[in-house]
């Protein structure tokens, strides 16, 4: 450890930023309605999402990565607008975009569409950097990863992408190829390449300026969104927002089914259990909310580091942390 570990990451004018941003948070749902709650950060269960690690503690519980789950027993319980400001924690994420414990703002609307989310986020972005990103564009999934790949989403089989990956040169992680017993190399997850690619491939093609929204992703990817169709295929009624090639909001047309809930999370445990990754502990307190009912509603996350960072036009979101992983 050396003498200067003990220094904050951000300096003075990025910890006033940060301020700013809070209050301006708080006033904007203030002058909407919407309730601004706490949930715990513990819990008992964990999410079973392939692509995210939560954090252990020493007793069994698990740090939350998200407040999505208690958020919607809310919302089940009292069927009101809510929102939150919080620290979530997820394993093994650091790096210039990444930081294992990391600020989140999440907030759900009754009645809301999808549409109507998307609008509301535009604005409170408009608001946060003081009208400097108003400008938005809606790209289809399916169009925009055709246009770059030459490859459908909706159709492509695993040796299609991982064709398109080994012609073009991109590393493959850990993981999304090994080598069975026989000694041929098996190609697995579907949605893992589709991701990967995504990922290196098709959003750092995404404009520069203004926010980027994507929509009517492969229905293999509805996680906990409704299920909707475009054209001939299904889809999840689901969004991401990038600034650039960053993403900065996941928003969802929620899942009221909790049959159907639980059948995603089983399924999700089973591809889990196929790459190798340790089984989760489904929430059932959620699915016994969802059972009781959940409202009708769109929830959408943000993550609060990156956006003050690309707003400040930094290259990292560690410099709009007052200490971060290392100085922790």
């Amino acid at each position: 450890m050396s003498v200067s570990d003990w220094s904050p990451s951000a300096g003075i004018d990025q910890l006033v930023s940060r301020a700013r941003m809070l209050k301006s948070i708080r006033a904007f749902f203030s002058a909407r309605d919407v309730l601004e709650v706490e949930t715990p950060l513990v819990s008992s269960s964990a999410v079973t999402d392939l692509h995210i690690d939560s954090m252990r503690l020493v007793n069994g519980r698990y740090l939350n990565t998200s407040p999505e789950y208690p958020m919607k027993r809310l919302l089940a319980a009292y069927r009101r607008d809510i929102y939150q400001v919080c620290k979530c924690f997820r394993e093994s994420e650091a790096g210039h975009w990444h930081n294992p414990e990391f600020s989140m703002l999440e907030w759900y609307r009754v009645g809301f569409t999808l549409e109507q989310l998307m609008d509301e986020l535009a604005e409170l972005v408009s608001e946060l950097s003081d009208g400097r990103i108003v400008d938005r564009r809606v790209f289809s999934y399916a169009d925009l990863f055709e246009q770059v790949t030459g490859i459908d989403p909706h159709t492509s089989d695993v040796e299609a992408l991982a064709g398109h990956a080994h012609r073009h040169g991109i590393e493959v992680p850990e993981g999304m190829a090994r080598t069975s017993a026989s000694g041929s190399l098996e190609l697995v997850e579907r949605d893992s390449w589709l991701d990967w690619l995504m990922s290196t491939v098709v959003t750092p093609t995404l404009p520069d300026s203004g926010m980027n929204f994507i929509v009517d992703y492969p229905a293999s990817q509805c996680a906990l969104a409704k299920l909707g169709h475009s054209g001939d295929h299904p889809v999840a009624r689901r969004f991401e927002m990038y600034l650039g090639a960053h993403e900065i909001a996941n928003a969802y047309e929620e899942l009221t089914d909790a049959g159907e809930q639980r059948e995603r999370f089983d399924l999700e445990l089973d591809r889990r259990a196929l790459m190798g990754r340790p089984a989760m502990p489904i929430d059932e307190r959620l699915l016994q909310a969802m059972q009781h009912g959940l409202p009708a509603c769109s929830g959408v996350a943000v993550g609060l580091d990156r956006l003050l960072a690309l707003m400040a036009g930094d290259d990292a979101i560690g410099g709009q942390l007052s200490f971060d992983w290392q100085r922790a």
